[in-house]
């Protein structure tokens, strides 16, 4: 496997063309190709400087290997990897515009319960390349440009937990916000982690002002410990101090994303459990209905114990939102694709 190009911020690619012996604008030109899709062999760029880069870099890193779409519009893409590696992501459509989910690792070792990323572990790490290399496939199938981009809004939630790759996720994070290329605004980008504390308030002090989401989905410590093994390793007040110092430095207020499981987690005591613990917090809880991943035998609720959830959560003054269930008819939820796909195969 090569190196990927789509990895360099404009000012590496400057350097790299530089040492070539091509005049500087020819970055710029590189940087923007890369930034719109397009594979290294169709750059406009002079063919020898074409052919001195494809020697060490992939010509295309990430290629969209299939597309599914659901009835509610909701698009699911298995995108291969130059080593042949499968991974999966989601756009969804907004009346605020189009929202992708992307996967930071192949595969994940965090092992919850409820998400069928976990079901082979984690095989590798995504480069930063890798993760951009899926808005940039997504936008220009869906015949976006740099200044209309199809995908207006980038939530880290797909396979993989971003934290336990937290060099190529930042690096990322800098080269998707940066101008000249794709140049997403971090308040429009969602990280979700499963309560990496050290990370969290590593990551504050980043200078990345995105909506920091915690994977929460209990109310004690013990509860946790059932569907989250993470919760072996740091507790729910380590999460909260985290969190808090996530909005003293960003000025940002936080969300938390709560499963609802049947028999689990959604009846009305632990509602009012979960607001007495976050009484008064600058945050936002997003309470999810279970998508069933095949393999593990957690249920989600039905609607009418999702809303009485969520109601008792606002009366008791806690702002909160019933995420809208999408692409559920195409393994909506992460790493359900990818999973099938391999299962298949074998």
């Amino acid at each position: 496997m090569k190196a990927v190009l789509q990895d360099l911020s404009l000012e590496e690619l400057s350097a790299l063309v530089l040492s070539a012996g091509e005049k500087a604008f020819r970055a710029k030109q590189i940087f923007e190709g890369l930034m719109q899709g397009k594979k290294l062999s169709e750059l406009p760029i002079p063919y020898d400087l074409r052919a001195h880069l494809l020697e060490t870099y992939e010509d295309e890193p990430v290629k969209i290997k299939e597309t599914f779409l659901s009835k509610d519009g909701t698009k699911k893409y298995l995108f291969e990897l130059s080593d042949g590696n499968l991974i999966e992501g989601v756009l969804m459509h907004y009346d605020y515009g189009n929202t992708q989910c992307v996967s930071t690792q192949v595969g994940c070792r965090m092992g919850c319960k409820f998400c069928a990323s976990t079901l082979g572990g984690r095989v590798r790490d995504l480069t930063a390349g890798e993760i951009l290399g899926e808005i940039a496939a997504v936008n220009r199938q869906e015949w976006g440009t740099l200044k209309e981009r199809a995908v207006t809004n980038v939530v880290l939630m797909g396979s993989g937990e971003p934290f336990d790759n937290y060099a190529n996720v930042v690096k990322f994070l800098r080269n998707l916000t940066a101008e000249g290329g794709l140049h997403v605004s971090a308040r429009n980008i969602s990280l979700s982690t499963s309560g990496l504390v050290p990370e969290m308030r590593r990551f504050a002090g980043e200078n990345i002002p995105l909506n920091l989401t915690v994977s929460l989905h209990a109310v004690t410590d013990e509860e946790r410990r059932r569907t989250m093994p993470i919760a072996n390793k740091y507790t729910i007040a380590e999460i909260l101090d985290a969190c808090a110092y996530y909005f003293e430095k960003t000025g940002r207020r936080y969300i938390f994303e709560y499963s609802l499981i049947e028999g689990e987690n959604a009846d009305m005591v632990h509602a009012e459990a979960l607001a007495t613990l976050l009484k008064g917090r600058p945050c936002h809880v997003n309470l999810i209905r279970l998508n069933p991943v095949r393999e593990r035998n957690l249920k989600g609720t039905d609607e009418r114990t999702a809303q009485a959830f969520l109601k008792a959560l606002t009366a008791r003054g806690i702002s909160a939102t019933l995420r809208r269930s999408m692409g559920s008819d195409i393994g909506g939820a992460c790493g359900q694709l990818r999973a099938k796909y391999i299962s298949k195969e074998e």
